[in-house]
C-alpha cells in the first residue's frame, strides 16, 4: 500500500478530516491524496497559495511573519496549516512551503529547503526539510510530499 493510501485508510478509521495549504508543491498534495478512491469521506479541500497575498488574504498568514521570517520558514508554514484547517474546519491542516528550483535559492535557504507543517487541534508543529538541490523541480516537489504525508502518518498513529 502506498502512503497516500494509507494515509486516507487511517483517516477513516480514526475518524479524522484533513484540509491542505500548499506553496511550493502547487496542488500536489491535494492531487496526490485525491488520487486515493474513497478519499472524499476524510479530504474537505485545499488552497494553492503562491502569492503572500494569498496566504495572508486566505490562509491568515500575518504580514509580520513574513516579513520577519519569510514566505518559506517554519513560521509561515505552521500559519498556513492553522489557517486552512480553520478555513476548511478540518481536525488536521498541513502544509507546505518551499524552493522546488532550478533557481530561487539563497545560501540560508538553498534549492530543496522545504518546510512542512501540521496543525491539530489548533496547535501546530512545522519541520525543515532538506531535499537534494541537484533532484529536479518536480522531483523536489514530489519528495516533499512524499516525506509530508509519511510524517504526517506517524503523527496520527503517535496522537490519536
Amino acid at each position: 500500500m502506498n502512503f497516500a493510501n494509507e494515509l486516507v485508510a487511517l483517516l477513516k478509521e480514526k475518524g479524522l478530516t484533513i484540509s491542505c495549504a500548499e506553496s511550493c508543491t502547487g496542488g500536489l498534495v491535494a492531487k496526490t491524496i485525491t488520487d486515493v478512491s474513497g478519499c472524499s469521506s476524510v479530504f474537505y479541500g485545499g488552497v494553492v497559495s503562491y502569492d503572500n497575498s494569498v496566504k495572508m488574504g486566505l490562509l491568515g498568514v500575518r504580514e509580520d511573519t513574513l516579513k520577519a521570517f519569510g514566505a518559506v520558514s517554519e513560521q509561515t508554514a505552521k500559519e498556513m496549516a492553522i489557517g486552512v484547517s480553520k478555513a476548511c474546519k478540518t481536525d488536521i491542516g498541513i502544509s507546505t512551503t518551499g524552493i522546488a528550483g532550478p533557481d530561487g535559492g539563497s545560501a540560508e535557504k538553498p534549492v530543496g529547503t522545504v518546510y512542512i507543517g501540521i496543525c491539530t487541534d489548533g496547535v501546530a508543529s512545522a519541520k525543515r526539510l532538506n531535499i537534494l538541490p541537484s533532484l529536479s523541480r518536480g522531483e523536489i516537489r514530489g519528495e516533499a510530499v512524499r516525506l509530508l504525508l509519511t510524517y504526517l502518518i506517524d503523527k496520527i498513529k503517535e496522537r490519536y
